[in-house]
């Protein structure tokens, strides 16, 4: 296969991926879509979330037609095998963002689709194997890192420029058609998924690039000529990816937290927590794939020694380091003591409560008993007489001479002017 193929190729995933993309944002940001019946999420969000499917469909369209054209020559069985098996892998990652998919068959799948890549490739079966367990743990790696907008895409576009380099160099530009493809899909649609993202990659977009990326890789290897380090330059490639998720299960284990639950932990997520933006996270994570990418690319074209390699591990190792120390949990809720039981509490309450209005009582009643007494009694008036003890008043009351009880003073008045007052009126 030819540059200028290659590069039709290219431009042609570009527009055709700018264009879906156009399209779907358009009928995403429809004000007027309804929700779902059933309390289920809103068809707009439903649409931004499998917006992949428009990079699957540009990517994968460019590619097959340069195959049925015959540009991939004597490795169109490697190359359409590739493609078939990330198809296959997007068609599920699709189902599973409209409806979750148990992971046990996520793995099933992209297992299937490493094997039908490496039986199509003519690998050994030793080298068969180690392809398909590298295969299904890159995918995942990559698939992992689409937490953040522009995050993935724009790790996915520099991924994939290395693996373009190395197929050149490698001598097969035949691999070199879906890294190609890659680029130019994921640069497009990167307009669409840079923050705010209007559309997003997904399940399915996602485990189409970590697939794409990790069979590419493999076959490159495969392909490499004899006595490349293309062993120890390719898997430098996905070291951003392969450190997320170390960073991730590292952090879930002294967490003592489930290594499959979805939390807010990963790169982008500890970036936020030190004030970095979203752009900022995305475009951080974007250089540090670029130096083992670029220092990959020159090992494997024998410009630098492997030993080069050991720069960016370690400096992603200390990466690593430095961002299990910044905290991505909240710290647990711990319920207020209780004194007593729920049953107990009222009753107590009540009877406090009980307790207090009697004695407000026998305070009262004694305040009105002290109020009683100390008002003096009245002085009987002048030639009136007593009534008898037993008859009509108690005895010492003093009455007027109609027989009406005198009305005692108030306690600063005067008892003359009382009774007077109360002889006028009887």
């Amino acid at each position: 296969m030819n540059v200028l193929g290659i590069i039709a190729s290219g431009v042609a995933a570009l527009f055709i991926t700018v264009a879906l993309a156009k399209s779907a944002r358009r009928v995403a940001l429809r004000p007027h879509i309804p929700d779902e019946p059933g309390g289920r999420a809103p068809r707009a969000e439903a649409l931004r979330r499998t917006g992949g499917a428009t990079a699957v469909l540009g990517i994968g369209t460019a590619t097959g037609a340069a195959l049925w054209l015959g540009a991939a020559d004597d490795a169109a069985g490697s190359v359409g095998g590739l493609l078939a098996g990330a198809v296959a892998v997007a068609a599920l990652g699709l189902v599973h963002d409209l409806k979750p998919l148990w992971a046990a068959l996520r793995l099933a799948v992209q297992t299937a689709a490493a094997v039908l890549v490496v039986c199509l490739a003519g690998l050994s079966p030793a080298a068969g194997v180690l392809a398909v367990v590298w295969i299904v743990l890159v995918t995942n790696a990559f698939a992992l890192l689409d937490h953040a907008d522009g995050l993935l895409t724009a790790v996915g576009l520099v991924t994939a420029a290395g693996l373009l380099a190395c197929a050149f160099v490698g001598g097969d530009p035949a691999l070199a058609l879906l890294p190609a493809t890659l680029v130019a899909g994921l640069a497009g649609f990167l307009l669409h998924n840079w923050h705010p993202a209007r559309l997003r990659l997904g399940a399915c977009g996602a485990q189409f690039t970590g697939f794409a990326l990790a069979a590419s890789g493999a076959l490159i290897q495969a392909a490499a000529p004899s006595g490349r380090t293309a062993w120890a330059a390719l898997p430098a490639l996905a070291t951003v990816a392969l450190a997320d998720s170390a960073l991730v299960l590292i952090s879930r284990r002294r967490a003592a937290r489930s290594p499959l639950r979805a939390t807010d932990d990963h790169i982008a997520h500890r970036l936020r927590r030190v004030r970095v933006t979203v752009p900022g996270a995305a475009v951080l994570t974007a250089l540090w794939a670029g130096v083992p990418v670029a220092t990959g690319a020159l090992v494997y074209a024998e410009l630098l020694h492997p030993a080069f390699l050991l720069l960016p591990l370690a400096g992603t190792a200390a990466a690593v380091y430095a961002l299990l120390r910044i905290p991505a949990y909240d710290p647990p809720r711990t319920a207020p003591p209780r004194t007593g039981s729920s049953r107990t509490a009222p009753s107590r309450t009540a009877t406090s409560r009980a307790t207090q209005d009697r004695t407000t009582t026998v305070r009262r009643r004694t305040e009105a008993a002290d109020a009683g007494a100390a008002i003096p009694a009245a002085a009987p008036a002048t030639g009136v007489k007593g009534s008898a003890p037993g008859r009509g008043a108690p005895t010492g009351t003093a009455r007027t001479a109609a027989g009406h009880p005198t009305v005692p003073p108030p306690p600063n008045g005067r008892p003359a002017e009382a009774a007077t007052a109360a002889a006028e009126r009887g």
